[in-house]
């Protein structure tokens, strides 16, 4: 109990004398200030204009120094995530920018060149697994189409297209592709983006829904694809299982966070060849091929509903889905030469990190006090990633590096050691190299390591960085301890 008042006593009287200092030194500066006021006043107006000017100079440069280290700059727009459709002049803007920087943007212009040389008609993709029937339905509505059909299924192995007009006399292109579930991830991705560059999908299915289709679904409605839903075969179910099966699709896509209009989904029948086994009066049984009777005029019903029904918006939403995927293609391409380009940073800031450690007095030095090296590497792994790091973070990121690089020197140092035995000729090496080559790894894990961080939180965050540094030392140094090796040995 005594020592808890003989603190608070404490705390009182150091209360008093920070309340007398602080007013000792207000009235000091307002002292000052009045004084210096005064005499501004009763001297030369220019003395009293240049005298205020600099001292409003003074307190804006103190501001923006204080905003730069303390306030958190956020990640540029080019690098952040968009959550408005975009627009041409959006992606065109960013294609532009990329192409500048050094990106390869060929497969987002083919996206853009693509859209423009499908002005006109409208497309409609036939999608589904294989052997749902997409090519039959083709050939119900296009007699005369030189349409592959086989009984095996997975007879279309790239995208083929139709010309078919409807009643109203409009020209659609119809659009067959490879069955997804079938083939290997390239024919998905055909179907997949042809799907998405048309204005309409019918989504051929012959029963319930299997989770890749419904997972294709989830996809296509997220660019925002209109969607009929075809029932194919109906003819194997009856009145009250067609109804059911009806019902069941537009649930999977409620499910899935669809919305989809009840005579969007239509139960049809191709048509096409079957395979009968039929008994002869001897007893014995034939498999013979015999013509099924096509009923698609359901189909033509939605369709025709759907062109009629979404015609303003048709071109709109197909434009903003390949819109979309030109982002993709330019993200893709991106990610690609960040990947190269800091490849070469982090090579080039290794080399000059093993270069000043063959060049430094005391062989021990440790690599991160190179600060320019370490300073200017970071700077540039983040402006890559379009991230603009407080000169606080960098700090602090140097800082907490190098206070794990002494745990990790050892195990550098006997892999550096380890990596030289690897090259022929090369009896006892210099303990200047070997401390070139832990240095150089430690260096190189680092880079790594802040990329690793930038790739997931698209800034730079300190503590993970320095985080993925001190867990994944051990694998960095392994993965390029030859590399470095042969670095120095060359250097030296």
């Amino acid at each position: 109990m005594k020592v808890d008042r003989f603190v608070r006593t404490v705390i009182a009287v150091a209360v008093i004398l920070a309340f007398v200092i602080a007013t000792a030194a207000l009235l000091f500066i307002s002292e000052a200030a009045l004084n210096v006021w005064d005499r501004l006043k009763a001297g030369p107006p220019a003395l009293l204009y240049a005298y205020v000017s600099v001292m409003l100079l003074l307190a804006v440069t103190a501001i923006w120094l204080v905003w730069r280290l303390v306030v958190r700059r956020k990640i540029t727009p080019d690098r952040a995530v968009r959550a408005a459709p975009l627009t041409q002049g959006e992606i065109e803007e960013r294609i532009r920018d990329a192409d500048s920087s050094g990106v390869d943007v060929s497969e987002a212009r083919a996206e853009l060149d693509e859209l423009a040389a499908r002005k006109g008609a409208i497309q409609l993709c036939f999608f589904g697994e294989i052997s749902s029937g997409k090519s039959s339905l083709i050939k119900a509505l296009v007699p005369d189409a030189d349409v592959t059909i086989d009984v095996v299924g997975g007879s279309t192995d790239e995208a083929s297209e139709y010309r078919w007009r409807n009643e109203a006399g409009a020209e659609i292109t119809l659009i067959d592709v490879p069955g997804i579930g079938g083939g290997d991830g390239e024919l998905t991705s055909i179907a997949a983006n042809e799907a998405k560059r048309s204005h309409i999908v019918l989504f051929v299915c012959d029963g319930d829904l299997t989770r890749p289709e419904i997972k294709a679904i989830e996809s296509l409605l997220a660019f925002d694809k209109p969607l009929v839903m075809v029932l194919n075969k109906a003819d194997r179910f009856n009145a009250e299982e067609q109804a059911a099966l009806m019902q069941q699709l537009l649930e999977r896509i409620d499910a899935v966070g669809g919305e989809l209009a009840r005579d969007h989904v239509v139960a049809v029948t191709a048509g096409g060849e079957a395979e009968i086994v039929e008994r002869r009066a001897d007893g014995s049984e034939e498999t013979v091929r015999r013509e099924r009777q096509a009923d698609i005029g359901v189909l033509v019903v939605a369709i025709n509903r759907l062109l009629e029904g979404e015609s303003s918006t048709l071109d709109a939403r197909r434009e903003r889905a390949v819109f979309r995927m030109a982002a993709s293609r330019l993200a893709q391409a991106e990610a690609a030469y960040r990947a190269q380009r800091s490849e070469q940073i982090i090579r080039s800031s290794t080399r000059k990190a093993v270069v000043g450690a063959l060049a430094a007095i005391s062989p021990g030095t440790d690599i991160l006090i190179q600060g320019y090296i370490g300073t200017t590497m970071t700077q540039e792994l983040c402006a890559l990633f379009g991230a603009a790091p407080r000169d606080l973070d960098i700090e602090e990121f140097l800082s907490l590096g190098q206070s794990r690089v002494g745990r990790a020197l050892p195990l550098s140092l006997a892999v550096a050691g380890n990596g030289l035995k690897a090259f022929p000729g090369i009896g006892t090496v210099a303990g200047g190299v070997v401390h070139a080559v832990a240095y150089g790894l430690i260096f190189d894990a680092l880079g790594r390591s802040l990329v690793l961080t930038l790739t997931q939180h698209g800034k730079l965050v300190p503590e993970a960085a320095a985080k993925e540094f001190e867990e994944g030392i051990s694998e960095h140094l392994e993965a390029g301890v030859r590399r470095i090796a042969k670095m120095a040995l060359d250097e030296d």
